[in-house]
């Protein structure tokens, strides 16, 4: 699938397979500009592009697991949703759940992108079939 795709500086790294689309479901998403996470304060920090997705798509941007057993960077918001309506910049909500402050530099990688297809729903509004769950949730089916 072919996917739109607009630098909106000239120092934007478009996202990339660090091992091949067979191999990665995720494009690595890098940072456009430095920045400092000081710990427990989120930041938004900019990729510097932009993409337009074909009606019917939508795209995902995820935490690094690296960032995350490393440094303790995540993403408040994950998954956050970018609709296929959106022409905006792609920007990442960075968290550090760490104890010291964590440095971002341009060109660093700071989150996966996954694109894929979502089926529009229509509600109908109904009685509920039974199940053997029912309204079994939160724990119903054990801690262990």
């Amino acid at each position: 699938m072919r996917v739109k795709i607009k630098r909106l500086r000239p120092e934007a790294i478009l996202p990339a397979y660090a091992h091949g689309p067979q191999e990665d479901a995720g494009l690595d998403l890098r940072s456009a500009e430095d920045a400092v996470l000081p710990p427990g304060v989120p930041v938004l920090v900019s990729t510097g592009i932009a993409i337009e997705l074909p009606p019917g798509y939508e795209a995902q941007v995820r935490p690094r697991s690296g960032l995350a057993l490393r440094f303790s960077i995540t993403l408040p918001n994950s998954p956050a949703t970018i609709d296929p309506g959106y022409r905006g910049e792609i920007r990442v909500i960075l968290l550090n759940l760490g104890s010291l402050e964590y440095r971002v530099e341009r060109g660093d990688r700071i989150a996966q992108l996954i694109v894929s297809r979502y089926q529009p729903v229509e509600w109908e509004e109904s009685e509920l079939s039974e199940t053997g769950r029912g309204e079994g949730g939160f724990g119903s089916s054990g801690t262990r």
